[in-house]
């Protein structure tokens, strides 16, 4: 067997320059995709150049688990201190906010920030730190991989933001172990979900690709009970929703659950599609099944859904 060798090809002969080429590149969609699948947040490219406040972001998305900003600050050299300050200014101009600089090369005076400012701030917070190669085989087309150098340790904010919550209840305290061990579970298993970090309260929201619609897993303590659902909260909810049902109802049933449910809640703004099933919650022996029956449920959602809200 043969096996060809990595060659690295400087990025400047993909991509002259960084507003011109890079940028544009980028903010396509399966381009876009890379950079989401290699930091594990879903992003929606909303605008190039975008104003944010007094400064302009080279690519403004917004996380759809969410609705958070992203700001991508690009950079085909080596990091400097001009591009640090943007993207502390960034940081100030906005309350809730993820910070992605991606650069060629990263010293290490500026990598090192990137892990202070991860220690720092709190959970509404994140900042990545990515450096950019490209590698061919033989005489294969150059493919871009995306490196992560500094990345937010979600754990210890999770904890962070847990600790500083006093006298969590019961249930609460519950809510935060169960999404974590499902947040485990899924690593171990493996899964093409993106989910949002553990926290204290009954749902955990799932990226869908659009920052208005996304899924959710919700486990009631009370009730007994766990449940799967997309969540429409689109500008047209009601008539994305029917739009959605009229086209897909009979299929969900067949390819999801004949159990499914299409709520369109007319007293509320959002309108639902969910799957039901009892479960103790408080049963710590049974999560694993619970995990396990709720993995399987988000993704065939996942896989049914993700394609047809695109077409609404």
């Amino acid at each position: 067997m043969k096996i060809g060798a990595l060659k690295k090809v400087d990025i400047r002969e993909l991509w002259k320059g960084e507003s011109s080429d890079f940028t544009p590149w980028l903010a396509k969609e399966e381009n876009i995709k890379q950079l989401s699948d290699t930091i594990q947040i879903e992003l929606e490219v909303i605008q190039q150049e975008k104003s944010v406040g007094p400064f302009r972001a080279d690519i403004l998305c917004k996380n759809t688990l969410n609705e958070h900003y992203v700001l991508i600050e690009n950079q085909l050299e080596k990091t400097d201190h001009a591009h640090l300050g943007q993207i502390l200014t960034y940081a100030a101009g906005l309350d809730a906010v993820t910070v992605i600089w991606i650069a060629k090369q990263f010293t290490e005076e500026h990598r090192a920030t990137i892990d202070w400012l991860n220690r720092i701030t709190d959970e509404q917070f994140n900042f990545f730190g990515i450096e950019i190669e490209a590698f061919k085989i033989g005489e294969s087309l150059p493919a871009p991989l995306f490196q992560i150098v500094s990345k937010p340790n979600e754990w210890s904010k999770t904890v962070k933001s847990a600790a500083s919550s006093q006298n969590l209840t019961e249930a609460k305290s519950i809510n935060l172990e169960y999404w974590t061990a499902m947040k485990k579970y899924f690593d171990d298993k493996g899964t093409f979900l993106k989910q949002q970090k553990p926290l204290p309260q009954h749902w955990t929201n799932f990226a869908l690709g659009k920052s208005d619609i996304y899924m959710a897993a919700t486990s009631s303590v009370r009730d007994n009970f766990m449940r799967v659902e997309i969540l429409i909260n689109t500008d047209n909810s009601k008539n994305d929703f029917k739009n959605l049902k009229s086209k897909f109802e009979k299929l969900s049933y067949e390819q999801i659950s004949e159990n499914l449910i299409w709520d369109e809640l007319p007293d509320k703004k959002v309108s639902s599609v969910f799957l039901k099933k009892d479960a103790n919650i408080s049963n710590r022996k049974d999560w694993k099944n619970q995990h396990e029956w709720l993995k399987e449920t988000l993704e065939k959602f996942d896989n049914f859904f993700r394609i047809k809200i695109k077409q609404i």
